[in-house]
């Protein structure tokens, strides 16, 4: 009896430690999230003329991971994957850009508020929309305020989870920055899926130009940790919403379109140390991740995989393959009262990519016009690049770019990876390749079923009817914000 007691008493004991959080053991973090940033440039993967020392620094004290992906390579979407752990399509209207997330969908923001932690967020959290339009009171990412208003204000022993939504490497670019910065334009490598020509060199330049006043950015940040002795104790993950914003990238299901950066980092060591890792990720597998780093107990229902068992050399894999999806980007169809989107899903492997595009008839880049509005082929953000390749379409050398970026496409798409990473030759129809896209489109669909995706067998027409949170048309220049 008296064992009995004593053993009672010892588990009483652990469950009061247990439930009074320690806040100088609980790591803080620092989630900094660009705006369009494909995977390869920077200096940390090798990049060409973007040199990003302070990403290096990051990439010196924890993990780089090589295969990283958004979920949906669209902001909002691929921003409510993030916060709630959770595939894109099992949203409801926020699977669209600028749809509702619905308020009663847990996210990380709740459950790390229970664990104790300061949660907030600054510049572009969940966005674009109008979040007062779904319950929420504040951003679904928490509350605003600026970085160094929080680290003044709150006391060392409380944790927090800061997510820095930079609105870089975005458009609209700065014109002519990147040449007046000293990037040297001939040692671009322009992507095989854009004409190599000097307004698309000069476009280029210009966005890398903010990628690395993102790298300054970051730069700061770690200033600020470290001037109020927060930088041991603060775990900073790095990453991106979706790929570059020009044709045959942003918004498709393409690597240019989802492969994005991610760099999970520790000066304490808290994470092992100046790893590159190759197993994929998904970026809905950060949520699942920040509250086993946080040691959250109660963990809502999450599709993601924690990424902790990588972090601390436990394994070195994570997932084999990816999934992918993408529904409505921009309001560019005339088609269901302009809600039409471009719905595509899609696996990618060690080798291939293979998309299913599941309203093949549509026009991928929307459609080139629409009664009433200045839009011009919407889904495609506006700028150098696509205002070349639509001024020069009929011109032999630039049609194959415009039929890459803006043209129809058939149901299926494959690719070889190894042959062609800008994925610019179809291998969907070559006898060749017939196995292969066989086990892929088996596999696509069988994640479809077990997801409960409304796009199987043809449905899914619902998420064409949400009416988004706020309009805009994009041209072939620039974007208006409009109401509607």
């Amino acid at each position: 009896m008296k064992k009995q007691y004593r053993f009672n008493f010892f588990l009483i004991l652990v469950s009061i430690c247990s439930s009074q959080h320690l806040y100088a053991q609980q790591p803080n973090i620092l989630f900094i999230l660009a705006d369009d940033m494909s995977y390869p440039y920077s200096s940390v993967y090798a990049g060409q003329v973007v040199k990003t020392p302070n990403l290096e620094r990051l990439a010196q004290h924890g993990v780089t991971f090589t295969n990283a992906y958004s979920a949906n390579p669209s902001c909002t979407p691929s921003r409510a994957g993030i916060l709630t752990g959770r595939y894109p399509h099992k949203l409801g209207e926020a699977v669209n850009l600028v749809g509702r997330l619905d308020a009663s969908i847990p996210t990380y923001v709740q459950s790390l508020r229970k664990e104790g932690y300061e949660v907030a967020y600054d510049r572009k959290g969940w966005a674009p929309g109008d979040f007062t339009q779904m319950g929420y009171k504040e951003n679904p990412a928490g509350k605003q305020m600026e970085f160094q208003q929080m680290l003044g204000q709150l006391s060392k022993d409380k944790p927090f989870f800061f997510w820095f939504g930079t609105n870089d490497p975005h458009r609209t670019f700065l014109f002519g920055k990147g040449r007046a910065s000293g990037i040297d334009l001939t040692k671009i490598k322009v992507p095989a899926f854009l004409p190599d020509v000097p307004e698309v060199r000069g476009d280029l330049a210009d966005y890398f130009y903010l990628i690395k006043r993102l790298d300054d950015e970051v730069g700061e940040l770690l200033k600020a940790l470290e001037q109020t002795e927060r930088l041991e104790n603060t775990i900073i993950v790095l990453s991106s919403d979706n790929g570059m914003p020009f044709p045959h990238a942003k918004a498709n299901l393409y690597d240019y379109g989802t492969r994005v950066p991610l760099i999970i980092s520790s000066f304490s060591k808290k994470v092992i140390q100046n790893k590159k890792n190759d197993s994929f990720v998904n970026l809905i597998d950060l949520t699942p991740t920040f509250l086993e780093l946080a040691g959250a107990r109660n963990k809502p229902p999450m599709d993601g995989k924690s990424l902790v068992p990588v972090l601390t050399g436990q394994t070195t894999a994570n997932r084999n393959e990816i999934f992918l999806e993408r529904e409505r980007h921009c309001m560019a169809r005339n088609e269901m009262d302009r809600g039409a989107g471009y719905p595509m899903r899609a696996i990618r492997t060690k080798n291939f990519l293979f998309i299913v595009n599941l309203r093949y008839y549509r026009m991928p880049g929307g459609d080139e016009s629409m009664p009433g509005t200045t839009s011009e082929f919407g889904d495609v953000d506006g700028g150098p690049t696509k205002a070349f390749i639509l001024d020069n379409r009929n011109d032999p050398k630039v049609k194959p770019f415009f039929d890459l970026g803006f043209g129809k496409r058939p149901a299926e798409e494959l690719y070889d990876l190894k042959k062609d990473p800008y994925n610019v030759t179809n291998l969907a129809e070559v006898a060749e390749y017939a196995p292969v896209k066989k086990e892929l489109s088996e596999k696509l669909a069988q994640w479809m079923k077990e997801e409960k995706d409304p796009r199987l067998n043809g449905g899914g027409d619902e998420i064409d009817r949400y009416k988004p949170t706020t309009w805009a048309w994009i041209k072939k220049w620039s974007i208006e914000f409009v109401k509607e």
